[in-house]
């Protein structure tokens, strides 16, 4: 136990002297597995969670989604599917706001990101609701949490993270985060309903479409509605396995962008660096994470905190919820990928020794990561938005996320209560 509480005192203690979170949890596994074990044995180790996870078949499907997300991206589709949602809801107040949260999630269906998804987002709506008279606070506001949806609604790059370091089924994982996701996007909207009736100058309506305009807007999307559809129903229908889905996505993807004639050779050579340097970032975490988990696995502090649990005599339910109390306050000071694979060695064994299923709380583990993304001081939308929008002043836009992230805890409340939200639809599936 107290080998595993001097590591993460080094990995913090090298995290507040700016070296990368990564990197930290690299050096401290690495050093504490040799102390502990040998060096001889432990560099053994190293090389080979390096080969293995460089080499891991299941591991492909991060790139691959990756790539058809940033394939999507380039084919213009975020400014379609914002067409669409404004042409559907935009003429109510606050209309521009509903509609930023719906093509958030019809974007993420096919991106996997969130990051990715503010980034896009706030080119194609901020300035359709600076336009129209928005305030900064709630356009930022809305434009950060609804990116979040991203790793929701699958396909989700945390989920499949998730899935490979607990070894917990992915398509299951992506199957429980439809309902979670679509009941997060629906309370975004109540927050947005509620932050324009107290100021209605913030969020003004918009004109009304014609349906035949609906139509039209409708008729845009439909070829990456068609790949939404045999992506991930072939993945629940178990006609394939998810790194295959991720290959069809990305192949037909790349197909989708060249029928637009929206890929160049220059734009093609800009989404394969920037999904070969995504995916280098995320690996290079995850076996950094790996390295330092064997290390925490290694020690007592599992177990002890296994019997230390279970002689407190807590409700199951109770203990869980600590665990999520814990991870919105580490978020709030945390990059979230990087805190949900530091915890995991420590969290998932008590979570399964309670008897809960691993696929809920894969659910609640990405509820607890779209809070920390828009939590300040250190959210990573929030800066993304920052300097994307460098004349929107950072205090506007940590003023507009507070109702989302109350929103989102509700939702985190309510999965965590009603269990079968999240696994009604995993049980359908072959």
């Amino acid at each position: 136990m107290t080998e595993a509480l001097l590591g993460f005192g080094g990995v913090f203690l090298l995290a507040l002297l700016r070296l990368p979170l990564a990197f930290a949890m690299g050096v401290v596994g690495f050093i504490g597995l040799g102390l502990m074990r040998g060096w001889d044995a432990t560099a053994a180790a190293a090389g080979q969670v390096v080969y293995e996870t460089g080499f891991a078949y299941t591991l492909s499907v991060v790139p691959l989604f990756i790539l058809m997300g940033n394939f999507v991206a380039r084919a213009g589709l975020a400014h379609e599917l914002f067409r669409l949602a404004y042409s559907l809801i935009g003429h109510v107040r606050g209309g521009l706001a509903h509609a930023t949260i719906l093509a958030c999630a019809g974007f993420g269906a096919i991106c996997g990101s969130s990051i990715a998804t503010a980034a896009t987002m706030s080119k194609v709506a901020y300035p359709s609701m600076k336009k129209l008279g928005y305030a900064d606070y709630l356009a930022t506001g809305v434009i950060a949490a609804g990116g979040t949806l991203g790793i929701m609604i699958p396909p989700s790059t945390i989920l499949v993270i998730y899935g490979i370091v607990t070894e917990t089924h992915i398509g299951k994982l992506f199957a429980a985060g439809v309902l979670p996701g679509l009941l997060c996007a629906s309370l975004m909207m109540g927050a947005v309903a509620i932050v324009t009736g107290r100021d209605p100058q913030a969020g003004p309506a918009g004109e009304r479409s014609t349906w035949r305009e609906r139509l039209a807007a409708l008729r845009n999307i439909w070829g990456v509605a068609l790949l939404v559809v045999v992506v991930l129903g072939g993945i629940y229908g178990g006609v394939f396995t998810a790194t295959e889905g991720a290959g069809i996505g990305a192949s037909g993807a790349f197909f989708f962008a060249l029928a637009r004639r929206a890929l160049t050779w220059r734009m093609l050579r800009e989404v394969l660096v920037e999904s070969a340097r995504t995916t280098a970032m995320l690996f290079t975490i995850l076996i950094a994470a790996m390295m330092f988990s064997g290390f925490i696995n290694y020690t007592s502090m599992p177990g002890d905190l296994k019997n230390w649990i279970t002689h407190m005599g807590l409700p199951p339910l109770a203990v869980v919820g600590a665990m999520m109390v814990i991870y919105v306050v580490l978020g709030t000071i945390m990059e979230e990928l990087s805190m949900v694979l530091l915890t995991i060695p420590v969290f998932f064994p008590i979570v399964i020794q309670l008897g809960f299923d691993p696929v809920w709380f894969g659910v609640l583990i990405v509820l607890v990561v779209q809070i920390g993304l828009i939590s300040p001081p250190v959210g990573m939308n929030l800066f993304v938005l920052n300097s994307l929008l460098k004349r929107v002043p950072l205090r506007q836009i940590f003023r507009g996320v507070w109702v989302f992230v109350a929103a989102l805890c509700i939702g985190m409340v309510v999965v965590l209560e009603f269990q079968p939200l999240a696994l009604w639809l995993p049980s359908f599936m072959k």
